[in-house]
């Protein structure tokens, strides 16, 4: 993509509402716009990180056999008065709607009960199971604090994944490697060292779940964490019990404050049973079927890394999820600078170009800004000095390579 050809623009102070740190880079960068608390517009740059992301997570779901499908937001009152979550006292986050034609609609903060309800369909016979699905979808919840920027937004992007199995067993084996796979996907997605397996209470979903909460000072959650032992535990079910049964004492923990990227819940076949989800066993008697259920928050992972990778010049994005590999830049030399462009495009290496009519400075400065992880200048100063200056978004100095150096980088 040419530079030229975004309509979006940096800007050197963010919105004096906005105090986040996540969003005030993404928003002065040209990743977001701001409509209103806890609700922002992908803009080109940022739609890019999202589907890079959307890629990672999805190639590891699909690894462990899961399915890619998309159900809609529009919520059935009826389909949550089964189990009770249709009541504000239990699920405080709902955003609902009167309909002109009489009744009420409420609007997805999850799935357990739609896609439960309509797997009803889909599932009589033991021979059905297992089923293992999920889908990419905005998701709304009437946040009473939504100050985080993208890590706590009224409006975000989840990838929700259910698993219907057939007992116990099947259930668990499946749980095991859905973590494991969520394991993969935050190593790479640049998050797995301070990402960490926790324990954790369920709130409105379960007793218990498992958190992937990863060390973030801006995060709201308080996690006490042994590194050697790769045990962690939420302060909200830190207590005696707890610490027996993990075989830990509290002065072996540290405590960290962390920003909670996914979750797990089993929810065995109490929701099943609430909703009649039911399978003819071999002997023909009706079975409840085991639900598990899978979240990771697509923006709200976008949130932590601007928050954790970034410095006083702008964001650092992770190479894998980066909107462009490489930032080009040119400097009264665009003849030579198409013809890198088209050679790097023709390799499919993804490249911004920086054609812009604007001043050295603030091409240089936008370019750290924006955070790409590569960046080449060329110019007639470099031509002269023997071919184009390049940097890592990291580094401090630049050096001349030649341009079959730079292919050779960027195999």
């Amino acid at each position: 993509m040419k530079q030229s050809q975004l309509f979006t623009k940096t800007q050197k102070e963010a919105p004096k509402d906005e105090v986040s740190k996540n969003a005030q880079l993404l928003i002065r960068a040209g990743y977001v716009h701001k409509e209103m608390a806890g609700a922002y517009d992908l803009l080109p740059l940022g739609f890019r990180v999202v589907d890079k992301i959307k890629q990672i997570v999805r190639e590891e779901m699909n690894a462990v056999g899961a399915t890619e499908f998309l159900m809609t937001s529009i919520q059935n009152k009826n389909t949550w008065t089964d189990t009770n979550r249709w009541d504000d006292e239990i699920v405080d986050v709902w955003f609902k709607s009167d309909l002109h034609a009489g009744g009420q609609v409420g609007f997805g903060w999850s799935h357990e009960e739609p896609i439960t309800a309509m797997m009803k369909n889909h599932i009589h016979s033991f021979k059905d199971l297992p089923v293992y699905v999920y889908q990419f979808q905005n998701k709304l919840r009437n946040e009473l604090r939504a100050k985080a920027g993208l890590m706590r937004g009224r409006e975000f992007i989840m990838k929700d994944m259910y698993s219907f199995s057939i007992d116990e067993e099947t259930h668990n084996v499946f749980y095991n490697q859905a973590m494991e796979a969520y394991t993969k996907s935050f190593e790479r997605l640049g998050l797995g060292d301070d990402t960490f397996i926790t324990f954790a209470a369920g709130g409105a979903f379960t007793e218990f779940s498992h958190e992937f909460q990863t060390i973030c000072d801006a995060g709201e959650d308080i996690t006490y964490i042994n590194r050697e032992k790769n045990i962690a535990i939420n302060e909200e079910v830190l207590n005696e019990k707890t610490l027996k049964d993990l075989g830990i004492t509290e002065d072996e923990l540290e405590k960290v404050t962390t920003a909670e990227v996914g979750n797990i819940f089993n929810f065995g076949t109490e929701k099943c049973e609430q909703m009649n989800l039911y399978f003819d066993g071999p002997e023909g008697k009706p079975i409840p079927v085991h639900l598990g259920s899978y979240g990771i928050g697509i923006t709200r992972v976008m949130g932590v890394i601007a928050e954790k990778m970034s410095d006083e010049n702008g964001l650092v994005w992770p190479e894998d999820i980066a909107p462009f590999r490489i930032h080009l830049i040119s400097i009264n030399a665009d003849i030579e600078a198409q013809d890198i462009y088209d050679k790097l495009q023709e390799s499919g290496v993804e490249v911004l170009w920086d054609d812009r009519d604007v001043r050295p400075g603030q091409k240089f400065a936008d370019a750290d800004l924006i955070g790409i992880p590569h960046r080449v200048v060329i110019s007639p100063k470099t031509i002269e000095a023997g071919g184009l200056e390049y940097k890592k978004r990291t580094d401090a100095d630049a050096n001349i390579i030649s341009e079959s150096d730079l292919f050779q980088l960027v195999k």
